[in-house]
């Protein structure tokens, strides 16, 4: 397992990740059933967490956080994924945080980051919108001067953590004649927040637990403090700086999930029987899973390179959408092949194999779809 013998982890990686999966086994476990039919993780869950330090194991001591490397992210989103679990949005709040302490002011940095650290607020960023997906640039979300203040207007959909949060990044348009040039991000704190609302909880066919939202803005007034860097028209370079951690966030869960999906099968192939036989007794199945463990070790072996790299600063954003790429599409067949092997019961949605299913067919189109992600490695190849 990644725990023990990743190449990148030192002792005080291990350390967390033992903790980690202890407080989940206590925390999260026993409530991810009830979690999937109330759509939304409990807010206290998020507040013992950031006692915990798992809120910000990866940001400076300065503000509250552990001081650790992108690793301590990593080694916490992989022990989720191990859970079953898809609804706890750590990783889109981390982002959040992320983008604070990498582009944000030292005022925002002071202002914002204890709070998300501890638990206090819960981050979101807004950048889909209801015609502009993967295409950012096509986003109608406008954030127009008056005065003091950015008034932002919009609507934004598909917001993971979209009712929970309390800090919202919303990707505007500060100057929609520019083009990508007039993209800017503003920081939303949506107490006392006039004209902003929250839409309904989208019902979707996975990821049960998970806060799902779209959001309204209506002539909402924010400070112009509240622009990310303090800079307008820098909101596309910093949202391009941010997507190779996104990337190997997606990488690291995905290999979490297979690591679930494959053990879980295992234990019950060696359980169930058919025509007196058990499951694990016959070629077919020994040859399928001997496919999926092969898929699972070359996924574990390119993330652990890449995050080697992302550690040392030497991984670009073309090897980042390679792990997205490959290891979202693996996460899918190897689910689908072990679902396969549980017969009907793969289809009952007690099992976790069941969970894994529904919830893992997102992970090809979210943080950028396949298609992107071909068409930067594609575009790469015009300069080799």
């Amino acid at each position: 397992m990644i725990t023990s013998n990743a190449p990148w982890m030192s002792e005080d990686h291990i350390q967390l990740a033992d903790m980690t999966r202890r407080f989940f086994a206590a925390e999260m476990t026993p409530n991810i059933q009830r979690w999937c039919k109330q759509g939304v993780v409990d807010r206290k869950f998020w507040l013992k967490a950031g006692e915990l330090g798992l809120l910000g194991a990866s940001m400076p001591e300065l503000y509250g956080g552990s001081g650790g490397d992108f690793g301590y992210d990593f080694v916490i989103f992989i022990e989720q994924a191990r859970t079953g679990d898809s609804g706890w949005g750590i990783g889109v709040h981390s982002i959040v945080s992320h983008y604070i302490v990498n582009c944000g002011t030292e005022e925002q940095k002071e202002r914002w980051l204890p709070k998300l650290i501890s638990g206090e607020m819960v981050g979101a960023i807004a950048m889909t919108e209801p015609g502009a997906g993967s295409d950012l640039q096509g986003i109608r979300t406008t954030a127009k001067a008056n005065g003091d203040d950015l008034v932002l207007n919009g609507s934004k959909t598909f917001i993971t953590n979209g009712q929970s949060a309390e800090l919202i990044i919303v990707v505007t348009k500060t100057d929609p004649s520019q083009g990508a040039k007039g993209t800017s991000l503003v920081v939303l704190e949506t107490e006392g927040a006039e004209g902003f609302r929250r839409g309904r909880n989208l019902e979707k066919i996975g990821m049960k637990a998970q806060d799902t939202s779209e959001l309204f803005f209506d002539n909402v007034r924010i400070p112009r403090t509240n622009l990310l860097g303090g800079i307008e028209g820098k909101g596309f370079f910093q949202l391009m700086q941010e997507f190779s951690y996104e990337r190997m966030m997606c990488g690291v869960s995905a290999l979490g999930s297979c690591e679930l999906a494959l053990s879980e099968t295992v234990r019950y192939v060696r359980e169930r029987k058919a025509f007196d036989r058990h499951l694990m007794e016959f070629q077919n199945t020994r040859f399928k899973l001997a496919e999926c463990k092969t898929k699972l070790e070359v996924m574990r072996a390119f993330v652990n390179q890449a995050t080697e790299e992302l550690l040392a600063g030497q991984l670009d954003s073309v090897k980042a959408s390679m792990v997205k790429l490959w290891t979202s599409e693996t996460l899918g067949e190897i689910i689908d092949e072990c679902l396969q092997l549980f017969g009907g019961y793969g289809y009952m949605l007690e099992y976790p194999i069941a969970r894994l299913y529904v919830d893992s067919r997102v992970t090809r189109i979210f943080g950028g779809t396949s298609e992107i992600q071909k068409e930067i490695i594609a575009r790469s190849l015009d300069s080799d």
